[in-house]
C-alpha cells in the first residue's frame, strides 16, 4: 500500500487541473463571482458521455468515498440494518438519530465511543450545531459527521478478528481491504494518497473514475454488497446527510438516484441505469456544487421540477434576495 504522505508533483503524475467556468454568482444583475470547476457524466459502460473542464485530472473525493468504503466493509462481513448501513456511508448532520445510530453500530459489536479514532467535533448541520452548543455540549467523536463510518470500521475489525486500536493505520488489514476495493470499483490506481480530515486514509482519483464507480454502485444487483449499500442509502437518505441537506433532498427528488458530497465542493451521483456524474468546484466553494450537479443532470434528461429548488440558491442583500448562484451557460 502506498505511503500516507501525498505523492509529490515532481513525480510527473500530478498537474494543475484545467478547470473552466462552471457557475456564477450574481448580485443586482451583475456577475459578481465566477466559479471554475470540472464535471463529467459516464455511460453505463463507464465511458464519458459528457465532459466539462478537466475530468481526468486527479481530485481528492473526500467523503464521497464513503459509500465505496461501506462496500468494502459489507464485503468483509459487516452486517447492519439498512438505516445503520446508510449511516456508515454518511456525512451526517449530527442530529440525535445520527449520533444514536453510530452508538448502536458500536453496541452491536460490543464497543462504545472509546473505540472511535475520528477527530472530535461539533455537529456538522447548522441547526444541530446550534442546539448542541446551546445545551453546553463539547466536541465529541459521536457528534463528528464521520462517526457512522468510523463506528462501522471499528465493527468490521471485530467481525474479522482484527485489532480495533489503530484501525486508521494505512497498514491495518481494514485499510488495505478498503484501498483494494476502491481501486476495483473506480477502475484506476490512486494518483496520490493523503489523510482525510477525520483521519482516514484518502486517495485521489479522476472525476471520471468516481462517476464510473457510482454508476456501478447504483446499478448493482440487490444481492451484492454494492446493491445492499445502494438500497440502504435510497431507503434512508436522511441518514446519509440530514433534513434540509441538499444531498438528502436530491435523493428524495429523483427515485433511484444515489448522491454523496465531499469536502472542498465534490459531488458524485449514481443513476439506476448505470450512469454516473461527478463534479468538482475548483476553489472548494460549496455553494456552486449543487447548481452544477443539477445542470449536468438536466443535460442527461432529468427535467423534473423537483430539481428546481437545487438548481440555484439565493444571494441576499439586507436579508432579501438580490441575486443567485447558478450554473454557467454551456
Amino acid at each position: 500500500m502506498a505511503s500516507p504522505s501525498t505523492t509529490s508533483a515532481s513525480s510527473g503524475r500530478l498537474r494543475t487541473p484545467r478547470h473552466v467556468p462552471v457557475a456564477e454568482t450574481t448580485r443586482g444583475g451583475l456577475v459578481e463571482c465566477v466559479h471554475y470547476g470540472s464535471a463529467v457524466a459516464t455511460s453505463p459502460d463507464g465511458t464519458p458521455s459528457l465532459a466539462i473542464g478537466d475530468p481526468e485530472a486527479p481530485v481528492y473525493p473526500r467523503s464521497s468515498l464513503k459509500p465505496l468504503q461501506a462496500v468494502a466493509m459489507a464485503r468483509a462481513g459487516l452486517s447492519l440494518p439498512a438505516d445503520l448501513l446508510a449511516l456508515s456511508a454518511s456525512s451526517h448532520s449530527g442530529a440525535a438519530e445520527h449520533q444514536d445510530g453510530a452508538a448502536r453500530i458500536l453496541a452491536r459489536y460490543g464497543l462504545d465511543e472509546s473505540a472511535l479514532e475520528n477527530t472530535p467535533d461539533l455537529p456538522y448541520g447548522a441547526a444541530e450545531r446550534e442546539r448542541w452548543l446551546s445545551s453546553g455540549h463539547p466536541p465529541t467523536r459521536l457528534a463528528q459527521n464521520c462517526s457512522g463510518k468510523h463506528a462501522a470500521m471499528a465493527a468490521t475489525c471485530v467481525v474479522n478478528g482484527w485489532p480495533v486500536a489503530g484501525y486508521l493505520d494505512p497498514a491495518h488489514p481494514l485499510q488495505r481491504l478498503v484501498e483494494d476495493t476502491l481501486t476495483e470499483l473506480v477502475g484506476e490506481e490512486p494518483f496520490a494518497v493523503s489523510t482525510d480530515g477525520c483521519g482516514t486514509p484518502l486517495f485521489a482519483y479522476s472525476l471520471t473514475a468516481m462517476a464510473r464507480a457510482y454508476g456501478r454502485l447504483a446499478a448493482a444487483a440487490a444481492d451484492t454488497p454494492e446493491g445492499t449499500v445502494a438500497a440502504a442509502m435510497r431507503a434512508h437518505p436522511g441518514m446519509v446527510a440530514g433534513d434540509r441537506r441538499d444531498v438528502t433532498v436530491l435523493m428524495r427528488a429523483v427515485p433511484g438516484l444515489l448522491a454523496k458530497d465531499g469536502a472542498e465542493a465534490v459531488q458524485v451521483v449514481g443513476l439506476p441505469d448505470g450512469r454516473g456524474v461527478a463534479v468538482k468546484i475548483a476553489d472548494g466553494g460549496d455553494r456552486a456544487r449543487m447548481p452544477v450537479t443539477v445542470r449536468v443532470l438536466r443535460e442527461l434528461g432529468f427535467g423534473a421540477r423537483s430539481l428546481d429548488g437545487l438548481a440555484t440558491s439565493p444571494v441576499l442583500g439586507g436579508g432579501r434576495p438580490v441575486g443567485l448562484v447558478r450554473a454557467a451557460e454551456a
